[in-house]
């Protein structure tokens, strides 16, 4: 991995750290502005001649499945895999200057979650989340997997947990226990 430490790149904490946010994503980009930029997803790359074919800022509000009010940002990013015109992968500064295009007329919370809406055109689109990029044969990859669902008040609980037992230890294996 590029990134060190994911503070650097506006990385925020969440529960997942599989995800990587649009500034994270931008950071590492910015060092390796002229290497092809190539997606990965379900097991290879995105064809040569994709395009960035929207990207859509949200702000969602819901109730969770335990009736809690839940409320975040999301960038949709959506690229079309597709081969024209005997095209290459487009550079890593092309597609920050499209996110920089996005960023002056719609605005774009940098912090905000960060989803992959990919399609051939043919079978349906299908949501992924990236990881951050590494560089491979002069190429700049993004990992893309697919977005799974997942159970807020579950997703607190065990984070809630996992803390817990971070702390707590037993007078036989010599942590400290809390409280």
């Amino acid at each position: 991995m590029l990134a060190p430490d994911n503070t650097e790149f506006g990385l925020q904490a969440m529960l997942d750290p599989a995800d990587v946010t649009i500034d994270a994503l931008l950071g590492v980009l910015a060092a390796h502005k002229e290497k092809p930029l190539v997606f990965f997803y379900d097991g290879r790359a995105i064809q040569p001649g994709y395009h960035v074919t929207e990207v859509k800022a949200g702000r969602f509000a819901a109730l969770d499945c335990g009736a809690n009010p839940e409320a975040w940002s999301e960038i949709f990013v959506q690229l079309w895999d597709v081969n024209e015109d005997d095209r290459a992968h487009m550079p890593a500064a092309r597609f920050s200057a499209i996110i920089g295009k996005v960023t002056e007329h719609v605005g774009l919370d940098h912090s905000a979650k960060l989803t992959f809406e990919v399609s051939d055109g043919v079978r349906p689109m299908q949501l992924y989340r990236a990881t951050l990029p590494e560089i491979v044969a002069g190429s700049v990859h993004v990992e893309l997997s697919p977005r799974p669902a997942s159970c807020k008040p579950r997703d607190r609980w065990l984070e809630e947990q996992r803390k817990v037992g971070a702390c707590c230890g037993t007078e036989s294996d010599g942590k400290p226990c809390c409280g």
